[in-house]
């Protein structure tokens, strides 16, 4: 890499997008050598050389020379031409299926924000129907395609910081699966949950976790003055839950909600303990595992809520104990759109290249 990275996101137009354009403008080690902006752009615009970046954000506007950038029409010489060395794609998971191997092969490094490769195991990737993995793809797509999930790292520091570090293609993780995997995480890697007796993972997130395009049950009517589960035993995160926290599908239930306000993630989980805890010896297994994970926010006395995290890049979590110590409940909270998503992404390119890993973020 050289002092001065040069960086690409495609799919800013999207609420993924803007956050991750606002934190890499802003990056402190990126000053100078903004973002190339690249997507689908239609002949008429194509024509100005592309979308002003204020047309599609107007709030990312300011006076340092954002307002003068726009996202262009995609192509892997455009990216060339202008040294992009590396790619953020926050796009569609089949979308990211199709490119990144394309982009590894001239030489990029990736961090992808979809589903696209954050699952190892083939009966947990099922959910997602990718196309290259269907009965009837030719072999040699199979074959790029197992490749390339070979070389993705799952990009939580928190768990694979070492791995990062030399990673050419990260998976950023869910949303949801963020704020479950890192307050479960270390309790299961002490040995002091009780497997046996089940984990219950209930999550509670805003309607920005859906995406942008509308639908039946993301609009004002519907979710508005609501509270709706959705996805039970069947969400695309479970797989991830199963993977990096360690546990079998029998041993979680995880329930997903939609919360009628725009932004965050409260999650809520219930755990039996194999032999009695305090308070003392729960905290010091959290305080050793994010020793050194500066996006986490232990809390104490008190538990998270979502407003102490929105539009904050933190994951904050607690827990309070029954009376004799054998269960828990812990609460886990961060904004969706930011270390459930792009301050998560920022969080693995700092890690990536080298830098500080909360440069930019805090």
């Amino acid at each position: 890499m050289t002092d001065k990275v040069q960086t690409a996101v495609v799919g800013v137009s999207g609420y993924a997008g803007a956050e991750l354009a606002r934190l890499l403008l802003h990056h402190p080690r990126l000053k100078g050598a903004p973002p190339v902006f690249a997507g689908r752009v239609d002949a008429k615009d194509a024509a100005r050389g592309g979308i002003p970046l204020a047309e599609i954000h107007p709030q990312l506007a300011d006076r340092n020379g954002s307002a003068d950038l726009k996202q262009e029409p995609l192509s892997w010489e455009l990216l060339q031409s202008r040294g992009v060395e590396v790619l953020f794609l926050a796009t569609p998971h089949e979308q990211s299926r199709e490119w990144v191997p394309e982009a590894l092969a001239r030489g990029l490094r990736v961090i992808d924000l979809s589903g696209a490769w954050r699952l190892n195991e083939a009966d947990n990737r099922a959910v997602y129907a990718f196309a290259d993995e269907g009965p009837n793809r030719p072999a040699e797509i199979k074959v790029r395609a197992t490749a390339t999930q070979a070389q993705a790292v799952y990009g939580m520091p928190e768990l694979h910081r070492a791995q990062i570090a030399g990673a050419r293609l990260i998976a950023n993780p869910g949303c949801y699966a963020t704020s479950v995997i890192l307050a479960l995480r270390p309790l299961v890697a002490a040995g002091i949950v009780d497997l046996d007796r089940g984990i219950v993972a209930d999550s509670k997130s805003g309607v920005s976790g859906a995406g942008k395009p509308p639908t039946a049950n993301t609009h004002f009517m519907y979710a508005a003055d609501n509270l709706s589960a959705y996805g039970v035993f069947t969400h695309r995160h479970t797989g991830e839950l199963l993977e990096q926290i360690g546990v079998g599908a029998s041993q979680i239930v995880f329930t997903p909600h939609l919360l009628p306000i725009p932004r965050g993630i409260l999650s809520t989980l219930y755990v039996h303990f194999r032999e009695p805890q305090t308070a003392a010896s729960v905290s010091r297994v959290y305080q050793d595992f994010f020793a050194t994970s500066p996006m986490v926010r232990l809390y104490g006395h008190t538990l998270p809520q979502i407003q102490f995290s929105v539009r904050t890049n933190y994951a904050d979590i607690g827990f309070q104990l029954d009376a004799d110590g054998r269960r828990a409940v812990i609460v886990s909270c961060l904004d969706n759109l930011l270390k459930g998503a792009s301050s998560q992404a920022v969080q693995n390119m700092n890690v990536m290249l080298g830098y500080g890993e909360a440069e930019g973020l805090e």
